[in-house]
Parts: C-alpha cells; sequence; structure tokens
C-alpha cells in the first residue's frame, strides 16, 4: 500500500540563456536579436515578487519532467542562439549586459531516482567564453508531495 508520505516529486529542469544590466530596455534587445524571450523584467518595475533591481532578458527551454537531459536542453536552446552570437555580442557592450546561462534543477528525493548528468558541452562552453558568459547552476531538493 502507498502512502502519502512515499510519494515524491520527480526531477525537473530547465535550461536558459540571460542578459542582465541596469538602465536597459529588454524590448531593445528583443528588437536587436530578433529572438521573442520566454520573460523579461524591467528594472524598476512592480510585480508579485517585488520591484526587480535590475532589468533582464530571458530565454529558456520549457520545464522538463523525470528525464532532465542538461547536455540536450543545452544543445537545444544552443541551436537557438548561437547564429545571433555577432549580435549578442553587440547588445552586450552597447547596454553593459552581463550575460549568463544557468541550468535550473530541482532533484527527487526518492532514493531510487537517479539524478541528471550536469554539464556543457565543448560547443556550449566555447560560445559561452566567446561572448563572456557567467554559467550558474541552481538546483534544490524536491519536497515529498
Amino acid at each position: 500500500m502507498l502512502i502519502e508520505r512515499d510519494i515524491v516529486a520527480s526531477n525537473k529542469g530547465r535550461v536558459y540563456f540571460s542578459l542582465a544590466g541596469y538602465r536597459f530596455n529588454p524590448d531593445d534587445v528583443t528588437r536587436h536579436l530578433d529572438i521573442e524571450p520566454t520573460s523579461v523584467n524591467r528594472e524598476g518595475a512592480s510585480s508579485d515578487a517585488g520591484k526587480p533591481a535590475i532589468s533582464s532578458w530571458e530565454l529558456s527551454t520549457e520545464t522538463s519532467v523525470d528525464d532532465v537531459d542538461v547536455y540536450s536542453m543545452t544543445r537545444d536552446l544552443l541551436k537557438k542562439i548561437e547564429q545571433k552570437k555577432e549580435a549578442i555580442l553587440e547588445v552586450i557592450e552597447r547596454y553593459n549586459l552581463s550575460p549568463r546561462v544557468g541550468v535550473v534543477l530541482v532533484l527527487s528525493v526518492d532514493k531510487g531516482e537517479s539524478a541528471p548528468d550536469v554539464g556543457l558541452g565543448s560547443r556550449a562552453i566555447r560560445f559561452l567564453a566567446d561572448i563572456g558568459a557567467f554559467i550558474d547552476i541552481d538546483y534544490q531538493l524536491s519536497n515529498r508531495i
């Protein structure tokens, strides 16, 4: 018999590329890159989370559940931005932006669930180095559901 305390959440993850900085309009980045972001934050704009201190432009993969493949998600994201490298470098310089790739993971506490491999391929590392990007790995353990 399955008891409620024995039910755990699955692994979840996503990968994103963001450009963040002060005093820039994320819509200008969207126009310059000709890529529709998955989210933007505007410095000083009110939201449920309060007022962000900086502006940001973000392009993210969908959140993957169970079979989290960071390498594959990174490749998919890279396909969308790699050909825009020169335009990305231009907006970074023009608006003094900080580029970042982030991996966001929620890991299952179930001992039977394997942890996903976390890493970036050489192509991704080369691209990120070329644009001066930071890499941020954010993980937390899931709660039992």
